[in-house]
Formats: structure tokens, C-alpha cells, sequence
């Protein structure tokens, strides 16, 4: 399952994604914004979708918002998450492989939608690195988040 959310911002772009995933035969729930309104905010769909992400192992995210650092700070507020905020397929390849990251933050304002096609469908062909370091570090971010949610107790 892949879950999307956008605010405004990434509206229009999150629904040609929509009919993208469509055309791919890909399952895909829209978490939000269902309709355009020019002043909601992102963090709410930020958190529907990490939530999401996080409560199932196999699923990924697609969030949208201006610049998709916003929406990415949020995604990575929940444990469990790796989003990450990508610009091209090279980034695209790099977060899956080294990373294992499991929410792509894409900016709603500086890309076209022929480049985004091409970074989703080279984040999610790409798989996990088996190379130990990456499974690794991957392990190591896991631990932090272990200590921070159990400080915050």
C-alpha cells in the first residue's frame, strides 16, 4: 500500500501521482487533502500518513507540501519513519538502498511531473541494500529512536 498526503501547496501534483499509481496498477489511499483549500497545513497530513506508514511494514508514503521539507519534518516526528526529501532518481536510489526510507517527500512547487514519475518509480523499484553497513545504520537510527520515544515516556 502506498499512502499520500499534501497540503495546497502539493494538491495538484499529489493528484496526477494519484492517476500515475492508477495507470501502474498500484494500490494507493489518499490520506489528504481530499480537496484544495488554500489554507490548510501540512503537518496534519504529514502525521496521517506517517502513521499510516509506520503501523504497516510493507507500506510506503508519498507526501507533498512547498519545498517538502516541512511535511518531512513531520513524517520523521513518528517512530518508525525514514522520510526523506528528494530532488532527482539518483536521490531517489540512494535513499532506498543505503537508508531503507520508507516515506518520499516531494516539493509541490519546483517539479514537474514527468520528473516525479520518474523518481517514484525509481523509489519503489529499488530495494534495501544487503550490504551489512547499511543494515547497520539502519539498526543504530532505530536504537535513537528507541531512547527518544522511551524518554519522552
Amino acid at each position: 500500500m502506498i499512502y499520500l498526503g499534501a497540503d495546497h501547496a502539493g494538491f495538484r501534483l499529489k493528484e496526477q501521482i494519484k492517476k500515475y499509481l492508477h495507470d501502474q496498477k498500484l494500490e494507493f489511499q489518499d490520506l489528504g487533502n481530499l480537496k484544495l483549500e488554500k489554507n490548510d497545513d501540512y503537518p496534519e497530513y504529514g502525521y496521517r500518513v506517517a502513521k499510516a506508514v509506520a503501523g504497516n511494514k510493507d507500506s510506503k508514503g508519498i507526501l507533498i507540501c512547498g519545498t517538502s521539507y516541512g511535511i518531512c519534518i513531520v513524517a520523521n516526528k513518528v517512530k518508525g519513519t525514514r522520510a526523506v526529501s528528494i530532488n532527482n532518481v539518483r536521490e531517489a536510489k540512494f535513499s532506498r538502498e543505503h537508508n531503507d526510507a520508507n516515506i518520499l517527500c516531494l516539493s509541490g512547487w519546483d517539479n514537474s511531473v514527468i520528473k516525479v514519475k520518474k523518481i517514484i518509480k525509481a523509489w519503489l523499484n529499488t530495494k534495501f541494500s544487503t550490504h551489512p553497513r547499511h543494515h547497520r545504520r539502519v539498526y543504530q537510527i532505530k536504537k535513537i529512536e528507541d531512547k527518544e520515544f522511551s524518554a519522552r515516556g
